[in-house]
């Protein structure tokens, strides 16, 4: 029951802790990148189910034991994770990138060996590097799909200006008649 106790104190700070810092990402933010943080989350999901089918790896501690993922790691530190970086780095791929590679290699490598040896998450069939690799892969899509997002943004923006300034100069014109 004790050991029990600890790793669900474990999995909620790792749940929990990350959304503390959430007020600080501000609004404007927040609303701009979730596409791309419910992306990457869509994304994570998908791949935990086929890595559970595989057995790439091992969740000893789900909040939820029934689920076939691990809501902890992926509504936690992955989605406000996901927000952050895009926050301070979008604009700069290069930025982004490096930004997104160190963090994805610390997240993997001493955060998931802490996590290894607190007994709760175990790479089997998949290596973290081979992990680390296919994180590397998917920094590049979501920058893309962020990219996206934002041009499709601004494209509707411009028409909506052009419509708007468009029935203005209608409304002046039937107004001058």
């Amino acid at each position: 029951m004790r050991k029990y106790k600890k790793k669900l104190i474990i999995s909620l700070t790792v749940l929990i802790f990350p959304w503390l810092t959430a007020p600080f990402i501000g609004t404007k933010s927040f609303v701009r990148f979730l596409p791309v943080a419910t992306f990457a989350n869509l994304f994570i999901i998908v791949f935990t189910v086929i890595a559970n089918q595989k057995n790439w790896f091992r969740n000893n501690n789900p909040l939820f034991p029934k689920a076939p993922i691990d809501f902890t790691y992926i509504l936690g530190p992955h989605l406000i994770g996901t927000l952050w970086i895009f926050k301070l780095t979008y604009g700069s791929f290069l930025k982004y990138i490096l930004a997104n590679t160190v963090l994805d290699w610390f997240n993997i490598f001493p955060f998931g060996g802490a996590l290894k040896k607190a007994g709760i998450f175990k790479m089997k069939r998949m290596s973290p590097s081979m992990y680390w690799g296919m994180t590397t892969v998917l920094s590049v899509v979501l920058y893309g799909y962020q990219y996206i997002v934002e041009k499709v943004i601004r494209q509707t923006n411009d028409s909506q200006s052009r419509s708007q300034a468009l029935k203005a100069t209608i409304q002046k014109r039937s107004s001058n008649s």
